[in-house]
């Protein structure tokens, strides 16, 4: 074999296992998520993207009870960085109960008065309108809250918060675009009228972006749950698209090494 086939022979291996180092690099960034955990404040889940739904252009004024912002069981909405986001209420066992609507927290008369921090806007499944008389607490829709993402995302959670307990258990599921269980987790959770930002967080975070629906639910079955803004992780670490640049600008260097 001459020294100029030789040289060849050098390079095509070399330009061959640059490639493959590639290829390999690639795969171990695409692997599916193989754990994911809780998240318990929203500033833990470091979120990039939410949904207000306020958005949702349907705020429910309890000094009117104007039926006409009540929300259909299934409704979509998009996020502020325009993810498409599918919500579905399961609908109540009683006629009674009304359907889903959001309403502002605060004080009466055109606020509610809850745990969630004042001026929050909360997604709620909906409850039996008070009677007058003494005090019992309201029959409500229990959900669960079900959201669908149009694209899987890494994280997202909220505050939940149940209709007339002081007392609860809440849970949180996130599932994979297969309707693979990735993870179910459970919080004590508390309810007041004190406005005073204690409601419960509970959020879902995977070592990739394979999360393609989150349930929201509670251990009550007939008390309305609600829900405040969603806290959403919809793109890539910057440290994944720093190891993928890093890895292409390596493979770009060693090739051009063996051509010069």
């Amino acid at each position: 074999m001459t020294t100029l086939s030789c040289n060849r022979l050098i390079k095509v291996l070399s330009t061959a296992s640059v490639g493959a180092i590639l290829t390999a690099s690639l795969v171990t960034l695409s692997l599916p998520a193989v754990a994911v955990s809780l998240i318990t404040e929203r500033s833990e889940l470091g979120g990039n993207d939410q949904l207000d739904w306020s958005s949702l252009g349907q705020v429910f004024d309890p000094s009117t009870f104007d039926p006409t912002v009540f929300l259909p069981n299934t409704f979509s909405a998009n996020s502020e960085r325009n993810l498409g986001v599918t919500v579905d209420i399961p609908v109540a066992n009683s006629p009674s109960i009304t359907p889903p609507f959001v309403f502002q927290t605060g004080f009466p008369p055109t606020g509610i008065p809850t745990n969630f921090a004042n001026g929050d806007f909360v997604l709620f499944t909906g409850l039996e309108p008070p009677q007058a008389g003494p005090f019992v607490p309201a029959l409500g829709n229990p959900g669960p809250i079900t959201i669908t993402f149009d694209t899987p995302v890494k994280a997202g959670g909220s505050q939940l918060a149940v209709d007339d307990t002081f007392e609860f258990e809440a849970f949180i599921s996130a599932f994979d675009l297969e309707d693979n269980l990735l993870g179910m987790f459970s919080v004590d959770g508390t309810s007041s009228i004190n406005l005073d930002n204690s409601a419960v967080f509970l959020g879902i975070q995977s070592d990739t972006a394979n999360i393609s629906r989150l349930v929201f639910s509670s251990s009550e079955e007939n008390r309305a749950i609600g829900i405040n803004t969603l806290s959403i992780v919809g793109v890539p670490e910057p440290t994944s698209i720093l190891a993928l640049f890093t890895v292409v600008t390596l493979s770009f260097g060693l090739s051009k090494r063996e051509k010069d």
